[in-house]
């Protein structure tokens, strides 16, 4: 069996995500209570000037304890470039929507962007700088292009107030801004905060955030997971509330689909080398190490192009299977980025900077700020003075003097179409999920590129399969699974102690099919079908009998055609030699009534073989009582007369003999006879035997049977012929001592022993013998006992006529 690859759900925060550093980009920086807030100005003052803080620097991972204090020390190094694209399009926003004479009409927007360097004071200091319009005392050295950066007597100014802030580029900056100014009530709206906990309007009522919740990205990789039949994932996350949060979320959606995380590990930023290399083990160690692994990418690094462009990582990276932060282009953006002197321009390069195709983080921002300009316009739009007095939202506010609290209800009933022809509207603090899916592909000169293979619109998937480069290389969805999904003929049986994505594969039970794959239950036939051999489907059970095409029909058959034919052997033997003393012995008519009455029995054995009928069932058991008792009766009379016969030759019972003439010994026949005809014929008028499909015995087959309907007719009739039975073995066994040379009573004594023997076994061997079984041991006790008795009565005479002639005179059989 192939061994399943295992697929890796990982989920890293963008706070420990690769990042770009352009050396020798000169900064200005403000300090106030020993922390730094470096500024990237408007270039002019509005009306209205929205809040930016955006980490456009970020801090080395490790510092050096000896340069910790200025002037020898900045911390605030390393351009983000993305962040940087992000401010940019902060201004352009700006600019562009004062252009619209739509909205904020006669209101002029402007911006005040600071840079909170990735250092969470940093954040509060900027916060309080936007909010309170504080004062700063600033360097004279630009860190941006000189139009975009205040000069040394427009910083010393200080800012104005903001009534709002877009920031907040990681989930713990955005909690941090939230917190600290909700007692404010100033919004804030975050471009790529998108822990689900930043969802509770109870703890974080004045945040918005323009990039879907964790959840939905959750939801969206579980749906991935059932989409491609993925049911055994390993996933890797953040030990922070980004992370922690996001699998929560996973884990809720896959609940109940048959899907597994195999393991979770969780990764800090602190002790990032540690984790790592712990999670790479627990990936090494998996139960799917054979095959290779399929990697699923959170947003928080799809996109990273560091990753992308890194070498060491080619071999593992290729095919990774991504959701990222939707895609746009905004018209007529551009970008340019001026280095060192200010002179020298990127302008035609292509990088990351540059790309204005596929805008991420700098699309949010836009949003962001057309978002919060529709507030401001609902805010600050006067009603007519010719119609009816409005709601309070519509009331006229001064652009110089707008409330937090009035903004802020504003902001939860924005609802606008944006340039691109998209709605917008706030769900809470949320928009409508909405992403991009990506896969890393190898390019003809071995590089890695990211391709937009689908998106993501509320919860519904549109993704191309057929574009996507897995990282097994080939074109079909790799497996991931703990145990292969059980055939049709199985069902799943979970494994004690393990996950239910671990299971064995049981066949099913005779009698139980199942036609589906991953069956967890395979279902019982209805009554008259079976399973087939592979348990895959319900066939009709085989009429099951005793025929005569199978081994026991034909042996028994055989045996019963043999007997007759034996006994005509006989019976003509008989007719040969009936002069002589061994036939004429004992009243010859009765011996050829004998051997009827045997030939009968053989011939009834017949009758219980073949598919049973109405009639044939009727026929069979009266056919058997009636020849029987016949047969019974002829031996009954026989013994009776060698017994009157020795009683008449004493003195004074000469008369006996009249008793017992030929006559009265076909009537003594006729009456035994008879009496079992009367049983058969009530019996078989009130409740006959009739054909029967017996389906409680479980099998392939249906028994198809003569049911007896009336047990009590059946037991009459062999209580008869038992009594019959043990009446002439009593008789026989008081005249087995007669002193004549030749006694018949002798081989009946035996016959008879012979006969109950049979029957005393037939009785427990019929009731425990399942379906055609019972059927069988009931002719080979008719053809046991039938056996028995001619063998018995006439082997002897037989062995005399034709083997010993000289014995066959009456001297030899009447002497002493």
């Amino acid at each position: 069996m192939r061994a399943p690859s295992l697929l890796i759900v990982v989920m890293v925060s963008r706070d420990v995500g690769l990042r770009v550093g352009l050396e020798g980009v000169q900064t200005s920086m403000c300090s106030r209570w020993g922390s730094r807030v470096e500024e990237f100005n408007q270039g002019q003052d509005g009306d209205v000037v929205i809040g930016g803080l955006f980490n456009l620097h970020y801090r080395p991972p490790v510092i050096d304890q000896e340069f910790i204090q200025p002037p020898f020390y900045n911390p605030c190094t390393g351009l983000q470039v993305e962040t940087l694209k992000a401010a940019y399009a902060m201004e352009f926003a700006v600019e562009e929507i004062n252009r619209n004479p739509l909205i904020l009409p006669g209101v002029k927007l402007n911006y005040r962007i600071l840079d909170d360097c990735s250092l969470y004071p940093w954040v509060l200091h900027g916060a309080f700088s936007l909010v309170g319009g504080e004062t700063e005392s600033c360097d004279s050295t630009a860190i941006l292009p000189q139009s975009h950066v205040s000069g040394p007597s427009s910083a010393m100014r200080g800012g104005p107030s903001v009534p709002l802030i877009i920031g907040g580029s990681s989930s713990t900056t955005a909690i941090i801004l939230s917190r600290t100014l909700a007692s404010l009530s100033v919004p804030v709206i975050s471009y790529l905060a998108s822990c689900p906990c930043l969802s509770d309007r109870h703890r974080f009522p004045n945040f918005f955030r323009t990039i879907p919740s964790d959840v939905y990205q959750a939801k969206t990789m579980a749906q991935l997971a059932l989409l491609f039949n993925w049911t055994w994932i390993g996933a890797i996350v953040e030990n922070n509330d980004y992370g922690l949060l996001a699998i929560q979320a996973f884990q809720e959606e896959i609940k109940g689909s048959g899907v597994c995380l195999a393991f979770v590990e969780a990764v800090s930023t602190e002790t990032i080398e540690e984790d790592a290399k712990r999670a790479a083990t627990t990936v090494q160690h998996s139960t799917a190490r054979v095959t290779d692994r399929q990697f699923i990418a959170s947003e928080a690094w799809s996109t990273s192009s560091d990753l992308l462009q890194d070498v060491a990582i080619l071999n593992v990276a290729s095919g990774v299977f991504g959701v990222a932060i939707r895609s746009a282009k905004i018209p007529g953006f551009k970008t340019n980025l001026s280095l060192c002197t200010g002179r020298e321009t990127l302008e035609g390069a292509q990088n990351i900077f540059t790309d204005t195709a596929h805008l991420r983080a700098a699309y949010n921002t836009y949003l962001a700020v057309y978002a919060a300009a529709h507030a401001l316009h609902r805010l600050l739009s006067c009603p007519d003075k010719d119609s009816s007095p409005r709601d309070n939202s519509s009331t006229c506010s001064s652009p110089y003097n707008i409330t937090h609290k009035e903004l802020l209800e504003h902001l939860n009933k924005v609802n606008f179409t944006t340039p691109n022809g998209e709605e917008f509207f706030f769900q809470g603090a949320d928009i409508p999920a909405a992403y991009d899916l990506v896969n890393w592909k190898t390019s003809p000169d071995g590089s890695l590129k990211l391709v937009l293979i689908g998106r993501v619109d509320g919860l519904e998937l549109h993704l191309n399969k057929t574009s996507i480069q897995w990282t097994t290389g080939s074109s079909q969805v790799p497996i991931s699974v703990c145990s292969e999904s059980c055939p049709p003929g199985t069902r799943r049986a979970n494994r004690k102690g393990e996950p239910v994505c671990c299971f064995d594969c049981i066949p099913c039970t005779d009698g139980e099919v199942s036609n589906e794959t991953g069956s967890y239950q395979c279902r019982r036939c209805p009554l008259e079908f079976w399973s087939n051999p592979a348990h895959t489907a319900c066939i009709p059970r085989k009429v099951d009998f005793l025929s005569f095409n199978e081994t026991i029909g034909i042996v028994l058959a055989t045996g019963a055609v043999s007997g007759v034919v034996v006994t005509t052997a006989v019976f003509v033997i008989f007719l040969c030699y009936h002069n002589t003393p061994v036939v004429r012995a004992n009243n010859s008519e009765l011996s050829f009534l004998l051997l009827l009455s045997l030939m009968l029995c053989f011939l009834c054995a017949l009758v219980f073989i073949g598919r049973p009928s109405v009639w044939s069932c009727r026929l069979q058991q009266a056919a058997f009582g009636i020849s029987f008792v016949l047969c019974i009766s002829c031996l009954q009379v026989k013994t009776i007369v060698v017994l009157a016969a020795f009683r008449s030759a004493r003195p004074g019972a000469g008369g006996l003999m009249k008793w017992f003439g030929p006559g009265q010994q076909r009537g003594s026949v006729c009456f035994f006879t008879s009496i079992q005809v009367i049983i058969c014929t009530i019996w078989l008028s009130l409740s006959p035997p009739i054909p029967h499909r017996d389906l409680g015995f479980q099998g392939s087959k249906v028994n198809l049977e003569c049911a007896m309907s009336s047990v009590v007719g059946f037991a009459v009739v062999l209580g008869y012929i038992g009594f019959l039975a043990c009446l002439c073995l009593l008789l026989a066994f008081l005249a087995r001592k007669l002193p004549d040379n030749f006694n018949e009573a002798k081989f009946i004594t035996f016959s008879m022993l012979i006969f109950c023997a049979v029957w005393v076994a037939f009785v427990p061997a019929y009731i425990s013998s399942p379906g055609k079984y019972s059927v069988a041991v009931e002719i080979f006790a008719i053809l046991a006992s039938s056996y028995g008795l001619l063998l018995c009565i006439f082997a002897p005479k037989c062995f005399i006529i034709l083997l010993r002639p000289e014995r066959n005179t009456k001297k030899q059989l009447m002497g002493r």
